[in-house]
This record gives C-alpha cells, sequence and structure tokens, in this order.
C-alpha cells in the first residue's frame, strides 16, 4: 500500500472552539459587500479609497493599480484606525469607504473583516483581487503577464530520448 502524506502525519486534534481558514475566510466574507473588479473601479473612481494591501515585491512582479494606496497587510490596521496615533492622514472617520485589493481575493477579505472589527463598517474587498482586475482589463501598471502560448514546447534533445 502507497502512503500519503496524510496516512504518515495525520493532522493533529484541533483545540475545542478553534476554527480553520476556511471557516474564518467564510466568515469574514459573510460579513462584507464584496465587489467585484467593475464595481470596485467604479467605487474607487467615485470616491472609495482603493488599498493594495500586497507586499512590495508582488506588486513589483505583477503591476499596480494607477492611484491605489500601497498598505502592506502587516500595519493595515494602524494605519487605519482613526484611534491610533500611526494612523494615515485618510482614515479620519468610521465611514471610510475602503476597498482591500490583494493578489487573488483570500487575504484582502480577511484584511477587510479587520478594518470592520476596528469600526470602519463601509471596508471591502475585490473579488478575485488583482488578477481579476488584470483580467478585467481595468487600468494597471507593471509587467503584463504573457498568454498562454497555443504551440506545444519544442521537442528538445533531452525531451526526445526515451
Amino acid at each position: 500500500m502507497r502512503q500519503t502524506r496524510a496516512t504518515r502525519c495525520p493532522a493533529p486534534t484541533p483545540p475545542p472552539g478553534s476554527r480553520g481558514i476556511d471557516e474564518i475566510l467564510a466568515a469574514a466574507r459573510a460579513r462584507l459587500d464584496r465587489l467585484d473588479p467593475e464595481r470596485a473601479h467604479v467605487a474607487y473612481r467615485t470616491g472609495a479609497l482603493l488599498v493594495d494591501i500586497r507586499p512590495a515585491a508582488q506588486r513589483a512582479a505583477h503591476g499596480t493599480v494607477p492611484g491605489a494606496l500601497a498598505v502592506e497587510r502587516n500595519v493595515l490596521e494602524w494605519r487605519f484606525d482613526p484611534r491610533c496615533p500611526a494612523r494615515l492622514p485618510q482614515a479620519v472617520g468610521y465611514d471610510l469607504p475602503v476597498v482591500i485589493l490583494c493578489q487573488e481575493g483570500y487575504t484582502s477579505s480577511l484584511a477587510a473583516a479587520a478594518l470592520q472589527d476596528l469600526g470602519l463598517w463601509r471596508a471591502t474587498d475585490v473579488v478575485g483581487g488583482f488578477a481579476a482586475w488584470r483580467i478585467a482589463g481595468l487600468p494597471a501598471l507593471g509587467p503584463t503577464p504573457l498568454p498562454p502560448s497555443p504551440f506545444p514546447p519544442p521537442v528538445t534533445a533531452a525531451r526526445a530520448l526515451p
């Protein structure tokens, strides 16, 4: 019998009251009025603050949205809590419309829920993140991913040998 990772190393029993990430993500998203990229773009164009929480390396590798405010995830709550001395000048109240953008729309849901926990009740995120934003053809700067080639890869000597 071939052993899989699960049979060799069973998952530990979770402590009582703990939740898995799938449950945490679902609970966060249940509180949000998530926006598809087009609705997020309209919200941004009509005054919402678009906040890109991706690390600098990820923004450099994939591109950015012109005018989006870059606030990395690890400092987000400090920058947006109106009670915090480390807040951004834009964090002036609790009714601030904030749209969070990450690469694929997972971390942004958790981040938007954290902002709601601070009292920013209009915080939400972009379904599919920056990847979906770019696919939708919305304004973006930086590297453009190449579409997959319709041609098979070339045969090399190493691949041709049996």
